[in-house]
This record gives structure tokens, sequence and C-alpha cells, in this order.
């Protein structure tokens, strides 16, 4: 493993663990405003955040692509931008409903059977699928089983939000996989942000009753998930995957789960029960086996 590669995979990590303390503060953020209100603030903010960084890569790049090619991957930008805001707004107000009634760990463990979906999607889509996914499909079900089922058998109303919040983040993988492949996914990544804080701004106006006093009370948790989950996040995660396996690189991220439920521990002390922790165990373990390459 060359240099260049260690660096990249330590990227990839690092992002995996900021994604996973954005579920701690997220979940202290409820407090302080409602979920379309933290939704449009924090991709508005975010996709400011990323306006510097495109400045400085396009400095880097001018003069370097064809204007032909380049006039192509602009409408790409603003067409996929438009497309994966529209999903990333569905998953993530789902996910902030969610996490308002279950912990961070549960929440990033659920929210990660995202890896699980992509590839049952892709079987409506005409997609070959191996053992492994079907074996994924069964672990992640029992894990399911273990971490969201009450003594009563019922599904809590916050994990019943993030499946939903899964679902949704599955086809909105699916869209940026179409249109990472001829565009600029830096781009894509502030047009789709700014998308989702204008969609979570209408939402916001017509069913919430954002309190000023109320957000700058939690400035903290909302900077976080905004520059450095949404911002900062998104970049590295460009730049660890350079040059990376592609199954590498998705296996390094799904640990973002793992960091949720440890952040949670760590900051609020939410530890999970031994039943919570096997069904926890039994989903990372279906994450897993998602993302094992296949043989053609």
């Amino acid at each position: 493993m060359t240099k260049l590669q260690m660096r990249n995979l330590s990227f990839l990590f690092l992002t995996a663990m900021i994604w996973g303390a954005a579920f701690v503060a997220q979940s202290v953020a409820v407090s302080y405003m409602a979920p379309n209100t933290f939704t449009c603030i924090r991709s508005l903010i975010a996709s400011l955040a990323l306006l510097p960084v495109i400045f400085l890569f396009d400095r880097r790049k001018k003069g370097d692509t064809d204007p032909k090619i380049r006039k192509k991957s602009c409408k790409s930008v603003y067409i996929g931008g438009a497309l994966c805001g529209i999903f990333l707004f569905g998953g993530s107000i789902f996910q902030q409903m969610g996490i308002q009634h279950t912990s961070p760990g549960k929440a990033g463990f659920i929210t990660a059977l995202y890896i699980v979906g992509v590839p049952l999607i892709g079987i409506f889509l005409k997609k070959k699928t191996g053992p492994f996914l079907w074996i994924g499909v069964v672990l992640a079900v029992a894990g399911l089983y273990f971490l969201c089922m009450t003594e009563n058998l019922s599904v809590g109303k916050g994990d019943g939000w993030l499946l939903l919040c899964a679902l949704i983040f599955s086809c909105h993988i699916l869209v940026v996989d179409h249109f990472i492949a001829f565009t600029d996914g830096l781009k894509m990544s502030c047009v789709q942000l700014f998308v989702c804080g204008l969609c979570a701004l209408f939402f916001m106006l017509a069913l919430e009753s954002p309190d000023p006093a109320r957000i700058l009370q939690g400035w903290k948790p909302l900077l976080y998930a905004s520059v450095m989950s949404s911002g900062v996040g998104y970049t590295l995660q460009l730049l660890g995957q350079q040059d990376v396996n592609p199954t590498a690189a998705s296996l390094i991220l799904s640990m973002e789960s793992v960091f949720a439920a440890l952040s949670g521990a760590l900051f609020l002390g939410q530890i999970l029960s031994p039943r919570e922790t096997l069904g926890c165990g039994l989903m990372f373990a279906a994450i897993i086996l998602a993302q094992i390459p296949q043989k053609k």
C-alpha cells in the first residue's frame, strides 16, 4: 500500500468518525429546533461552506478540461444535484424525526441499512445479486428485531422513521451513482445541499414556527452538523475515495454506525443494552456482507 492510499484511507476513516459523531449533534439539536428548521439551516450553511473548497479545486483544474465537456458536466451538476437534493431532504427529515425518539447509536445502525438496501433495490433494476447479499438481509432483519422490537413486539415510532430514512438514502445513493460518473462530485454535493435546504425551508415555513432564540441556543450542534458533518465530511470523502478500492472505501465509511454508538455512550451516557448490542452486531455484519464483491 502506497503512502497516498494510506493517507486517503485515513481521510475515509476520519469521515466515518465525523459522520458518526453527527448523530449526537442531531440528537442534541432536537431540543432546540424542529426537524425542518434544523435540516434547512444545516444544509444551507453546509452548501455555503463548500463554496470556498470548490473555488480552490477549480483553480487547480483551470484550463485542464475541454469547454464542451465542462458545459455538459455543468448541466449534470444542476440536474443531478437537484434530484439528489430531493432524496437527501427526505432521508434527512425522517432521520431527524427518528432521532427525537431513539438514541444516536440505534439511529446510526438503522440508518446504515441503506448499504443493504442499495443492492436490494438494484434487483428491481435487473441487477444480479449474490448469496452474501441474502445472508446480509437475514442478519439485518434479525438485528433489527433485537435492536428495535420492544417487549410488546412493536417497532418504536422513532425506529419506523429511521427505516424510512434508510430506504430513501438507498435511493439517494443510486441517484448519486448514476450522475457521479460524468459530473463534478463536489459541485453536485453543494447543489444537493442547497436544494435540500430549500425543500426544508418550504416545509419549515408551512409547518413549523422557528424560534430564533432557541436556534441560537443550539448553535453548537447545528454548526457541527453543518460545517463538520456535511461540509468537511463530503470533502474528505471526495479526497479519500481517490485511488482507493470502492469496496474498501464503503466498508470504512459504514463504520459511522459504530462511531454513532460510541459517541452516544461517550457524550450522552446512552449505553446500549446487551440485547441492543447484539442487534447492532448483527446489523454491522449484514453491512459488511452486503459490500463483499460478487463474481461476475
